[in-house]
């Protein structure tokens, strides 16, 4: 029997690509184009590797996996992405994922990790590993944040950060409520939270945060609805 795989990648064309050049080996049983509802399939799909994009709407990928991993944590998961910070590369192995490849990478490599991963074995790629090694060998500067190229955020909780994304990537609050099932008075006082917390009075301050931390992309940036 074949390995079962979900792919989680915001750009079809992309998920579609992985799915032709694994499906020899694997069988791809499900496309995801978000986190959440990425989140929503590991339980009904039961699948032996997520191979999965950081940038990602409604959840990051950094931020599922962390919570697909609290769902199962035997789910084995690779990380397929253009983001080479090394803030990034830390925290997604810290969360649990066994695998990271950039998308630049040659499609025989994204072969190789999947194979390696599902094995058990764990696997980066090698311009990722130079740099992770000179980052984890150099010596600490004053100023430094706990896991940081430029990259991932841990200013703030998980919650804080889902409602950040949601208000940076142009969500009303009675959406944001939907989305994460709160009131629209809890997602008021996380986002006044955070705003207090970070020292930022606009959702364009918010905004430019949440992107410069990883937390979304600039094309993933939609006009306010309120």
């Amino acid at each position: 029997m074949k390995p079962r795989i979900l792919i989680a990648d915001d750009h079809l064309l992309v998920a579609e690509g992985i799915q032709k050049l694994l499906e020899p080996e694997v069988e791809v049983v499900g496309i995801f184009s978000d986190g959440r509802s990425l989140i929503r399939a590991v339980t009904e799909k039961h699948p032996d590797l997520i191979i999965i994009d950081i940038s990602l709407p409604l959840l990051n990928g950094l931020d599922a996996a962390r919570q697909i991993k609290q769902v199962d944590p035997n789910i084995k998961m690779l990380m397929l992405t253009m983001h080479a910070d090394q803030g990034f590369v830390v925290e997604a192995f810290r969360v649990g994922v066994a695998g990271y490849v950039l998308k630049q990478s040659l499609s025989n490599e994204l072969q190789h990790a999947v194979r390696e991963v599902l094995k058990g074995n764990t696997y980066i790629s090698p311009s990722v590993a130079q740099g992770l090694v000179e980052y984890m060998n150099r010596p600490a500067q004053a100023g430094d944040r706990e896991t940081e190229g430029r990259g991932f955020d841990h200013t703030l909780s998980p919650r804080q950060r889902e409602v950040l994304q949601l208000v940076a990537e142009g969500r009303s609050t009675k959406e944001i409520a939907a989305i994460l099932n709160v009131s629209t008075k809890t997602v008021e006082f996380h986002r006044t939270r955070i705003m207090k917390d970070l020292g930022l009075k606009t959702r364009p301050e918010l905004t430019k945060y949440a992107i410069a931390n990883g937390i979304i992309t600039l094309q993933a940036v939609a006009p306010p609805q309120e």
